[in-house]
């Protein structure tokens, strides 16, 4: 960047802060939608996430029911052999040890049944949460679908004026020393206004109305260095000389009496 003289340098500075303030009202514009957007989508994706582990959960139950029922019939068919068995028996341990092993099968049946019930109402719980989680779905979709509309209408009125303004800002960008970028960029994050550099009007600094001196308000018209206002760090880049001359107390003259 070629060097420039500091009364370049407000020039520049100057131009860039009207441009910033251009791009300020554009979002100001849009309010809060883009963050009521981002909310709103990240709402829905946690939401998509539960309703996808629901899912998940249901599949398991009824895959567990499935199992269940295989193994019933397994337990059924043993109970049956078993039977078979007890009819060709040599003796009664024999008879004892067979019947043993059909009340366990027998018993392994009732257990395997009351898994079925359980994950039954398990089953109606899951897909009534699904259904619930879907509901907010639904609702969140809806609301998305019309915030994002009203922000598309929005970017679309302002869309060129914004591309335009962006432009203009990175040639700005390039007139001014990167030191002095950096901090006119930190001011205006810090300031709630995002005035960074400001003229003095009527005597006071313009967004902080705090009364410069006069023999800094000379320094700011001489533009021979850059001057920054001690109490809120803007940088004072000019003076508006006609609010400042109207504060100024008017002379008058007195007519001679007449002799």
């Amino acid at each position: 960047m070629e060097s420039n003289t500091v009364a370049q340098k407000l020039e520049a500075l100057v131009k860039l802060q009207a441009i910033d303030s251009k791009l300020d009202e554009i979002k100001k514009l849009r309010g809060d939608l883009p963050d009521e957007v981002r909310d709103l989508e990240d709402e829905i994706e946690g939401y998509n996430t539960r309703s996808g582990r629901f899912i998940s959960e249901l599949e398991a139950l009824e895959d567990s029911i499935k199992t269940s029922k295989t193994n019933i019939k397994e337990a059924e068919k043993l109970i049956l052999k078993y039977t078979d068995q007890q009819k060709n028996v040599r003796n009664n341990r024999e008879y004892d040890a067979i019947t043993k092993e059909v009340e366990l099968q027998e018993l392994e049946i009732q257990i395997l049944e009351k898994r079925i019930k359980e994950a039954g109402f398990n089953i109606e719980a899951k897909k009534e949460d699904i259904d619930k989680v879907q509901a907010l779905i639904d609702e969140r979709n809806a609301d998305l679908d019309m915030k994002r509309k009203e922000l598309d209408e929005i970017l679309n009125d302002s869309q060129e004026e914004e591309s335009k303004l962006m432009t203009d800002r990175e040639k700005a960008t390039k007139k001014i020393e990167n030191q002095l970028l950096k901090y006119y960029e930190k001011l205006r994050i810090n300031l709630s206004n995002g005035l960074a550099v400001v003229t003095v009007r009527r005597g006071a600094a313009e967004g902080c109305n705090i009364v410069i001196p006069p023999q800094k308000i000379a320094e700011i018209r001489e533009k021979k260095k850059i001057v920054i206002d001690e109490h809120s760090g803007r940088i004072l880049a000019d003076v508006d000389t006609t609010s400042y001359e109207e504060e100024k107390p008017k002379r008058t003259t007195r007519k001679k009496k007449e002799a």
